[in-house]
């Protein structure tokens, strides 16, 4: 893995991207719109269920370069 792969979004992780998180903030942004976190495999659970609970998560998929 090069120093320019995408990594996971978690504070500190360094891990490789493996999932993108499809997320809207629906007091700042139009409902068309979505921002991205990445997730490793082992924080996807964690940030799904951050963005979850708030209602912003809107879908995951696999992360594809």
């Amino acid at each position: 893995m090069s120093d320019l792969s995408p990594t996971c979004s978690a504070k500190g992780c360094q891990a490789a991207a493996r999932w993108t998180l499809l997320w809207n903030n629906p007091k700042v942004h139009t409902p068309d719109r979505r921002k991205e976190w990445l997730a490793c495999d082992e924080h996807r659970e964690s940030l799904s269920a951050f963005l979850g609970v708030r209602g912003f998560l809107k879908e995951t998929r696999p992360f594809a370069p």
